[in-house]
């Protein structure tokens, strides 16, 4: 089952895999997703992400456990009877070949009558919109048009599960922010499953139902990307999504709600213990550079204040980014809406920053 109760589409059950019979690259995966979910596997190079996806294409052998699609165990089904749609960074379009040749491949392969195949063809190139380049070959194409076909070569013969490596990673900014909306979109509206691979947040943030933060082999959340975000179950989650702020400490006093953290320079605030359970625990607290204020009149209540040095302000158009001195670190970052009440800051001055304890988080140190 997965965790919104209904029963998984694509499984990994107990999954490992070690290239060399000692290390564990991928280590006692199990990840349910549902039919029609749209899913990430997020994190750094040699975290694991990867190979996850190559094991469920069948380019790779799991070295344990089993992986069903649609209820089915997958592990010893060959890549090209398994049905699944596959877009690379790459592109990987076959350069002799034109647009219509590379999408009629893949229904060639499954032995699909001429007529069907054009059809199939058309329609693939219209949900990219790339009808009129039928003709070409992939050299006479842009960077963003190949990847468009890449696309539509993978949802021509209408697969049930389509898997994504990385599948932006060689296009400028602009362009891959206008596909990262086209693919999800494309994905919604034909119900196909998608897993898709990036070490890009911001991709991962905007593009997903959920995300699964992979590191050391293992999926360390696997939350909705606002559950990632706001609430990061441990260090490493908190500092590889977004930006975030770290303070150090140990815990002074503790119950189910709330801690009292003590600072290594001394100052005491309160925290949510996520990942803390006793007094005297060392903790790193993790705060976000938008909840914090640094305009007396905006904070609540029971914020908390620290004393700050400015060490930068930088003018970002929509924002203003503010590094700043605070208990010990010279790396704490805010980030404030440029609004007309938004006075600039100087290096060297001395201010008072606050926020919610709410927002404050305490994980592993």
């Amino acid at each position: 089952m997965t965790s919104n109760g209904t029963s998984a589409f694509v499984a990994f059950e107990r999954v490992q895999k070690s290239y060399d019979g000692e290390i564990l690259v991928v280590k006692d995966l199990n990840l349910s997703i549902a039919k029609g979910e749209f899913l990430t596997m997020l994190g750094p190079s040699g975290s694991g992400k990867t190979t996850c996806l190559m094991m469920l294409a069948g380019f790779e052998t799991a070295t344990h456990g089993e992986i069903t699609l649609d209820g089915k165990p997958i592990n010893n089904i060959p890549p090209h009877k398994r049905g699944i749609g596959m877009v690379f960074q790459n592109y990987a379009l076959f350069p002799h070949m034109t647009v219509g040749e590379n999408l009629a491949f893949p229904l060639e392969v499954r032995g699909m009558a001429k007529s069907e195949r054009e059809d199939k063809i058309l329609r693939a190139l219209d949900m990219v919109q790339m009808r009129d380049f039928i003709g070409r070959r992939p050299a006479q194409l842009s960077g963003g048009q190949q990847q468009r076909i890449a696309l539509a070569r993978a949802l021509v013969f209408e697969p049930e599960l389509v898997l994504m490596d990385e599948p932006l990673g060689a296009l400028d900014k602009q362009l891959r922010e206008t596909l990262q909306f086209e693919i999800t979109n494309l994905a919604h509206e034909l119900g196909i499953t998608t897993v898709y691979v990036t070490h890009d947040q911001t991709e991962a943030l905007t593009m997903s139902d959920r995300v699964a933060v992979f590191d050391d082999g293992r999926i360390q959340q696997l939350a909705a990307p606002d559950t990632l975000y706001e609430q990061p179950q441990n260090s490493f989650v908190a500092q590889f999504i977004g930006e975030n702020n770290t303070l150090t400490g140990n815990v002074s006093k503790i119950d189910d709600t709330m801690c009292e953290v003590t600072l290594d320079g001394g100052e005491v605030i309160d925290a949510v213990p996520v990942n803390v359970s006793a007094v005297g625990e060392k903790t790193q607290v993790s705060i976000r550079p938008e909840r914090v204020e640094m305009n007396r009149d905006r904070l609540p209540e029971n914020a908390h204040t620290l004393k700050a040095e400015v060490k930068e302000f930088i003018y970002m158009g929509d924002i203003y980014r503010t590094r700043l001195s605070v208990a010990g670190t010279d790396d704490f970052i805010i980030k404030t809406r440029n609004a007309p009440d938004q006075r600039r800051l100087t290096p060297g001055e001395q201010i008072e920053i606050g926020w919610r304890p709410q927002d404050c988080r305490a994980l592993d140190a």
